[in-house]
């Protein structure tokens, strides 16, 4: 009877051993992960908008300060930006030719934002000091590390 007993307790070992394979097998695999900003659709000139918006109103802007306003805005609006075809080419160029185009695009950008200080300065001379206090603090002087930098 002991022979038995053994067996049998060998053979429920084997099947439950053999159902807990099974089971984990029978697991899906796992989604491939997406990013829920992905799903959204993102409108960067809408946001901009909105925030131009929200800050115009905070500003209580004057008659004689909303064509300043408005210059302002027009002298930093955002280009379009370059297609993707220039990218590609670039992969072509040799090293020296790679840094030129580099220094290239790094003057463009200074340009811009040549452009962007002195319609900065035009707009912020009109504003009255306490409109000044509210700009800053929009523009992200409230920011403890800086543009961007988290932490």
């Amino acid at each position: 009877m002991n022979v038995l007993r053994k067996s049998f307790v060998i053979g429920m070992t084997v099947i439950g051993m053999g159902a807990a394979a099974l089971s984990a097998q029978a697991q899906e695999t796992p989604k491939p992960r997406t990013h829920a900003y992905a799903a959204t659709k993102f409108d960067g000139a809408q946001r901009m908008q909105a925030r131009q918006q929200k800050l115009h109103d905070a500003l209580k802007l004057t008659a004689q300060q909303e064509s300043a306003w408005q210059t302002y805005l027009a002298a930093t609006k955002r280009e379009p930006r370059v297609g993707r075809a220039e990218h590609v080419a670039y992969k072509e160029l040799t090293a020296p030719q790679r840094l030129e185009k580099s220094i290239a695009f790094s003057k463009a950008r200074i340009e811009r934002q040549e452009k962007h200080l002195a319609a900065l300065n035009t707009f912020y001379s009109a504003l009255t000091p306490d409109q000044q206090k509210i700009f800053d603090l929009a523009g992200g002087g409230d920011r403890p590390h800086g543009f961007r930098h988290r932490g």
